[in-house]
């Protein structure tokens, strides 16, 4: 007779099932931030593997066309959620999931505010000085340069938050918030 496993209560569920809810619930989350829910879903599997995994091996996993396991690996690896390894296994890619969540936390959330830096800085660069333009020619008409004055106050404002927001990208890409141990002089 096989002794049972002292501590461990037997809720008739197994590891498997256990696995998946918790994939559930990563690809629900991702959903959250945008990400396709089938992509989350590869996510979580890949993240409980203990080896990389080639597009084959995900397509069978998920049981996804190629097309859509190809665009799904492209956006995790864009997020930097998984990583395209160097070495091949039978002359296929591999592929492995970033499984410290600090870390996936800093790669997904800092690329996708730096492309929002990027794309918003650049507009705003060409945007401001055409709005000058428009407020320091003669022929504006005074209600005109009024409504200008007041865009061009509000991209100020935005261009000072795109300039915080580039700062806390950095901090953030630098790890300075994933300090476990607080500092002595946050002790309040």
């Amino acid at each position: 007779m096989v002794e049972k496993e002292k501590n461990v209560p037997n809720l008739g569920l197994d590891q498997q099932q256990l696995r998946a809810e918790v994939i559930d619930a990563i690809a629900r989350t991702m959903d959250l931030y945008g990400v396709n829910h089938s992509f989350g879903e590869l996510y979580g599997v890949m993240y409980f593997e203990d080896r990389p995994m080639t597009l084959e091996e995900m397509k069978d996993s998920m049981n996804m066309s190629k097309s859509n396991m190809s665009y799904a690996v492209r956006s995790l690896v864009q997020s930097r959620m998984i990583t395209k390894l160097d070495d091949k296994r039978d002359r296929r890619d591999q592929y492995q999931a970033e499984t410290d969540y600090f870390k996936t936390f800093q790669n997904f959330f800092g690329s996708r505010l730096q492309r929002e830096i990027d794309v918003m800085t650049s507009s705003l660069e060409q945007v401001i000085p055409q709005l000058s333009a428009i407020i320091l020619a003669q022929d504006t008409t005074a209600e005109t340069r009024e409504s200008c004055l007041r865009d061009l106050h509000k991209l100020q404002h935005a261009q000072q938050y795109y300039v915080w927001l580039q700062h806390f990208v950095d901090q953030l890409q630098a790890g300075a918030y994933f300090q476990m141990e607080p500092e002595a002089d946050d002790h309040v």
